[in-house]
């Protein structure tokens, strides 16, 4: 009857160890699935992949102060900048009290996204006939645009605040030039009514200019009454998304000088981080080949809780790629070798913890179930120590520094993932039978022996006492 019942519970157990190693096999195979190929599915950082750096100051044409709020309002206003340029793992920061610091991996036409990023956004509407310099306005109603209107020299009948919202399109249907559509409010709307509808007798011109450079100057042909306006100028697509974008993002409450701007060849960065992929290749090779020399049939379980390990802690950074949380830098490729030796380092205490409590002379089964829980609990507690420091970098400290602390902190949590969800049951699913009737294999034989002594030695003790 206490066999049938130990048969019954030993079968449970093991259902329920497979079912976790199940649960476990369908995740990891989505994790493959999610980060395969690794080129393209995780997102790589400025320093590796290369791309844009630069570094904006502050200012005020009067020389004023920068206050904090202006330096918010101009950060929100660059970050929706960067964003709108489809720019993948953008980085946008404030440095000290009036610089801005922009990193834009992967960006290739440097020159363009520093014009959109940097423009003051300043939008003018201007009828010509309030421009006092003659000069300047003969040119205009010759085509000319591209000139920069002096300050004082004409007076502005609205402005950029009057819009509502912005699109791109071409200026007619045969025409393969864009144009961007701006579509004003209420007051905007009535204001433009009113001088179009003064113009359009004469054909006048209205001077549309930002940051002062007339983008372009259409005669009046109509009264535009219905608040839409088009703003041609010989566009090409991606130069009218970029006027568009500085439209919607609005205009910078300072003006925005570039002190330092840096574009980053991807050759060296690629030499490197192929350096780091072999270094993480060879620890994990050689971790491996320590763990089966010296623990045998343990070992291969380790080596497999590693392969385990770094399946989950991949199929992590593809999935936080893919929502633009994470790029990978050369500081977070340090970060994930050192997490390798850390996964090393847990599997080894549950292997000794596990040998141990043999050597004490427990059975196979309370062994695996013991000294496993004891030794995951303590590798927890110093993995959370860790943690705890991995999180400080993450959140106080800047740059590169920050993605060492992201990816050490990842690691750490997968690490603990690992061990719950693979290592522990493995151990005690096989300790139900294998173990013991494989016992060289699994390089227990000497343990055994070892427990089996100290049993015997502790009940002939007991036996001399009584």
């Amino acid at each position: 009857m206490a066999n049938k019942k130990n048969k019954r519970q030993k079968n449970r157990l093991a259902r329920r160890y497979q079912f976790t190693l199940i649960g476990l096999a369908v995740v990891l195979i989505a994790c493959v699935i999610g980060f395969t190929p690794l080129g393209t599915k995780i997102t790589q950082g400025l320093d590796i992949q290369g791309g844009l750096s630069v570094v904006m100051d502050a200012s005020h044409a009067d020389g004023s102060a920068v206050t904090s709020d202006e330096m918010d309002s101009a950060l929100s206003i660059v970050q929706a900048r960067v964003n709108s340029l489809g720019a993948s793992e953008a980085t946008v920061q404030k440095q000290g009290d009036a610089s801005i610091l922009v990193q834009i991996p992967g960006m290739s036409n440097a020159s363009d996204a520093l014009d959109t990023i940097g423009s003051t956004g300043q939008l003018e509407w201007v009828d010509l006939r309030d421009i006092t310099d003659s000069d300047m306005v003969t040119r205009i109603e010759n085509g000319e645009t591209g000139m920069t209107l002096e300050p004082g020299t004409y007076t502005a009948f609205m402005t950029g605040d009057a819009i509502k919202s912005v699109s791109v399109g071409t200026e007619s249907s045969t025409s393969s030039n864009y144009a961007v559509n701006v579509s004003l409010d209420a007051a905007g709307t009535q204001e433009f009514a009113d001088v179009s509808t003064a113009l359009v007798s004469s054909h006048g011109q209205i001077a549309i200019v930002l940051d002062g450079v007339v983008q372009s100057a259409p005669a009046v042909q109509s009264a535009i009454t219905g608040g839409e306006v088009q703003i041609t100028g010989g566009y090409t697509l991606d130069e009218a998304k970029s006027f568009k974008t500085v439209l919607e993002s609005g205009a910078l409450p300072v003006t925005l000088t570039f002190s330092n701007s840096e574009v980053v060849g991807p050759t060296l960065g690629q030499e490197s981080l192929y350096a780091g992929i072999l270094a993480a290749a060879i620890g994990f090779l050689l971790v491996a080949i320590y763990l089966i020399f010296f623990y045998r049939g343990l070992g291969v379980l380790t080596a497999l809780n590693l392969g385990v390990f770094a399946v989950l802690y991949l199929g992590v950074l593809a999935l936080l790629s893919f929502f633009g949380l994470f790029a990978l830098s050369l500081a977070g490729i340090a970060g994930i070798v050192l997490t390798i030796g850390m996964a090393a380092d847990s599997s080894i205490l549950v292997l000794e913890r596990v040998k141990e409590e043999l050597r004490m002379g427990r059975s196979i089964k309370a062994a695996s179930i013991t000294g496993v829980r004891h030794a995951i609990g303590t590798s927890i507690d110093a993995d959370l120590v860790t943690l705890v420091s991995a999180a400080a970098l993450f959140f106080i400290a800047v740059g590169s520094v920050r993605g060492f602390g992201l990816t050490l902190g990842l690691g750490i949590i997968c690490d603990i993932a690992t061990m719950l969800a693979f290592k522990a049951p493995i151990i005690r699913l096989l300790a139900l039978k294998n173990f013991g009737e494989h016992p060289g294999f699994w390089g227990i034989t000497d343990d055994l022996a070892t427990g089996a002594a100290a049993e015997a030695a502790a009940l002939e003790k007991g036996a001399a006492n009584a």
